[in-house]
C-alpha cells in the first residue's frame, strides 16, 4: 500500500524538445571518463598511472579521507590521461576503451541472503559506493556512517526530466536486487517514491515503503521527498541513490560484474535527435548528439540544475538527460518594458504567456537582466514545498552565520531544491551557488 505525498506549491515548465520514448543503442566511444568533480568535496588518489591496462570494474582511485570509497573504471582499456588543473587538482581520469568490455569478476552474491558487512564490502570493492549521496551536505556518502533511511526517486518533474518508468521497465529483476543490498546498509526503511510512469513497473518491488508523488517540479526532487516522509535533524544521515543507479548495484550482486550502463535522453528544442539512448557512463558527448553550431548550449543534465559540456567531452557520471538549448548571447531592445516579448515565459506576468498556461516555451540562457537589489515578498516561497524560510537562509549563507543556518534548515537542503528559487528571483542572485557555499562551511565548521 503506498502513501500518497501531495506537493501544492511549485512550478513545472512547459518546455520545447521532450525526448520519444525510442530507446537506441550509442556508438561505443572512444574514450571515457571519471570526472573527480562530478563527487563534491571529494578529493582522489590515483591507484594507477597512465598507461595501465585496466578492466572495466578495476579501481582507478580513493578518497584521500576514506579509503574504503573506492571509484572504479566503466569499461575495459588502456589509462589514458589524468588531466589537472589548478594546483595539480585531478578534473579527469580518461580510459581509451577496448573494442569489447572484459569485467572484473567480483562473484555472484545473493543479497537478501548475505549479511551486512558482507554486502557493504561487496558495494565498496566494485566502486558502487559512487553512486550513493548523503544527506545533509549532498555529497558522497561516508561509508562509516549507518543512514537512518535510504531514499530513491523515481519521480519525474524537472523540466525535460527523463521518464523513470520508461528507462526501468526492462531492468525491474536488477532494481529489487538492488533494493535487497541497500536494505542491508541501513537499520532503517528503504523509501521509493514513485509517479504515475514509475509505479506500473515499480508499484511490486519488495521491501520498500513506498510513497505516491504528486504535484508540480520540485515534487521529483528526493530532498523534498525526505523533508515531507523523515526529515534531518542534526546529526542525522541520510542516503540517496539515483533509480537507474540502483540496477548497476543490483547487477554486481547478479552477475558479479560492474555493468555501467546508462541510459541518457537527448532533449531540448535545438537536440536534432531526441531520444533516450543506451550508452555507459561518462561517454563522449558526441557520441550521443549531432554536431551543434556555437551558439547552441550543451548542458549535462536538465537546464535548472545541468553542467555546461563542450561538443568534445564526456558526460557527467550521475546524468541521465543531456538537454540542448540556445545561448541567450542576443540582447533583447527594451526587454525591462513589461508586456514587450510574449514568447518566454515568466513566473511574474510581466510576459502575456500567462493566458497560455499549456504553451510550451523555447528556453535560452539569457539572464534578462544583472544582479539587483530587489527583493520580492513571498516570490521564494512559492516555489519552495519545504518549511524554511528561503530568503533568511540565503541571507544566512551569505553571511556564514552557522548558528542561524542551523535554525533556518540547513541540514535539510541541497543546491538542486533552490533551483526554483534561483529562476524566479527577481535579483538575479546565483542562489544554488550560495546555498552550497553555506553547506561547504558546514562540512568544515561542523562536518
Amino acid at each position: 500500500m503506498s502513501k500518497d505525498i501531495r506537493i501544492k506549491r511549485g512550478l513545472s515548465l512547459k518546455l520545447e524538445g521532450e525526448a520519444e520514448k525510442e530507446l537506441v543503442k550509442a556508438p561505443r566511444s572512444k574514450t571515457y571518463a571519471i570526472k573527480p568533480p562530478d563527487f563534491h568535496a571529494l578529493v582522489p588518489k590515483m591507484v594507477l598511472k597512465e598507461g595501465a591496462k585496466v578492466l572495466a570494474g578495476d579501481e582507478l582511485f580513493f578518497s584521500k579521507y576514506t579509503d574504503e570509497l573506492r571509484f572504479t573504471s566503466p569499461v575495459s582499456g588502456t589509462l589514458k590521461t589524468i588531466k589537472r588543473g589548478e594546483k595539480r587538482k585531478i578534473m579527469e581520469v580518461i580510459i581509451e576503451a577496448d573494442p569489447e568490455d572484459t569485467y572484473r569478476d567480483f562473484g555472484k552474491m545473493d543479497a537478501a541472503s548475505s549479511d551486512a558487512e558482507a554486502v557493504k564490502q561487496r558495494v565498496l570493492e566494485s566502486g558502487c559506493g559512487a553512486f550513493i549521496n548523503q544527506r545533509p551536505y549532498d555529497i558522497v556518502a561516508d561509508p562509516k556512517d549507518t543512514p537512518k533511511a535510504i531514499f530513491i526517486s523515481a519521480v519525474s518533474t524537472a523540466p525535460l526530466a527523463p521518464d523513470w518508468g520508461f528507462i526501468l521497465k526492462d531492468k525491474i529483476a536488477a532494481f529489487q536486487e538492488g533494493v535487497n543490498a541497500l536494505k542491508k546498509l541501513t537499520p532503517g526503511k528503504v523509501h521509493l517514491a514513485v509517479d504515475a510512469s514509475s509505479a506500473q513497473y515499480l508499484k511490486d518491488i519488495k521491501g520498500v515503503e513506498l510513497h505516491t508523488v504528486k504535484g508540480p517540479h520540485p515534487a521529483g526532487n528526493v530532498g523534498i521527498q525526505i523533508h515531507k516522509i523523515d526529515p534531518i535533524n542534526q546529526g542525522d544521515r541520510v542516503w540517496t541513490v539515483n533509480p537507474e543507479d540502483v540496477t548497476i548495484i543490483g547487477n554486481v550482486f547478479l552477475t558479479g560484474k560492474f555493468i555501467a550502463d546508462k541510459t541518457v535522453a537527448v532533449t531540448g528544442s535545438e537536440a536534432t535527435n531526441r531520444k533516450y539512448f543506451s550508452t555507459i557512463i561518462g561517454a563522449e558527448v558526441a557520441d550521443i548528439i549531432n554536431k551543434v553550431d556555437e551558439d547552441v548550449r550543451i548542458i549535462s543534465g536538465n537546464v535548472l540544475t545541468g553542467l555546461k559540456l563542450a561538443y568534445d567531452q564526456h558526460i557527467s557520471f550521475f546524468s541521465n538527460e543531456v538537454t540542448l538549448i540556445p545561448e541567450g548571447n542576443n540582447y533583447r531592445a527594451f526587454g525591462w518594458l513589461p508586456f514587450t516579448y510574449n514568447n518566454i515565459h515568466s513566473n511574474s506576468r510581466t510576459s502575456l504567456s500567462f493566458l497560455f498556461p499549456n504553451k510550451k516555451f523555447k528556453p535560452t540562457t539569457n539572464l534578462n537582466g544583472e544582479e539587483r537589489a530587489l527583493v520580492v515578498t513571498g516570490e521564494m516561497e512559492e516555489v519552495l514545498p519545504m518549511d524554511v524560510y528561503p530568503m533568511q537562509l540565503i541571507k544566512a549563507c551569505m553571511a556564514g552565520d552557522i548558528e542561524k543556518m542551523e535554525n533556518l534548515g540547513i541540514y535539510e537542503v541541497a543546491p538542486e531544491d533552490f533551483a526554483l528559487v534561483e529562476y524566479v528571483n527577481t535579483s538575479k542572485i546565483e542562489i544554488q551557488e550560495v546555498i552550497r557555499l553555506g553547506l561547504d562551511l558546514m562540512i568544515t565548521e561542523v562536518g
